[in-house]
């Protein structure tokens, strides 16, 4: 085998295949429907800007995290919130002063996701170059046999 893996690569893979099940054992459906749930949540890109920009700044106002934010919709800021809220990932906290105001905050659970997806940043760092190059010549030899 002519490309043989680095130690760091083959540490990285025996921690890996230590937290993968094997293919013939049982998991539990509960478990199997959760990690589906949160690959869709973390998918949705406001979850994953709402928690990096609340693990930055602490407890913030819903303005301040609209603001901060940008290009979300005060309904979807609201809708991802709830969600996170409801999956213990944020605390809402309600001040009660006229008007209200609302703040929230990463619970530890919302932090331990948060640290759980830094792997994804690391690998991106580190495969950067390699999937560019990968995406330009796929383009380019698209881009050929759409000409012929």
């Amino acid at each position: 085998m002519n490309a043989l893996l680095t130690k760091k690569q083959l540490r990285q893979a025996r921690v890996y295949y230590a937290h993968t099940p094997p293919s013939n054992a049982e998991i539990d459906p509960r478990v199997e429907a959760l990690v589906n749930e949160l690959i869709g949540r973390v998918a949705d890109k406001w979850t994953m800007l709402i928690l990096e920009l609340l693990a930055e700044k602490g407890e913030m106002r819903f303005t301040r995290i609209s603001d901060s934010i940008g290009s979300i919709s005060q309904k979807m800021l609201t809708q991802t919130l709830r969600q996170m809220e409801r999956e213990g990932l944020v605390r809402r906290t309600v001040h009660p002063v006229i008007p209200p105001r609302v703040e929230y905050k990463l619970t530890k659970l919302g932090l331990s996701l948060g640290e759980a997806f830094c792997g994804v940043w690391v690998w991106a760092a580190q495969h950067l170059e390699e999937i560019e190059k990968s995406r330009r010549d796929f383009d380019a030899r698209t881009k050929k046999s759409a000409v012929i």
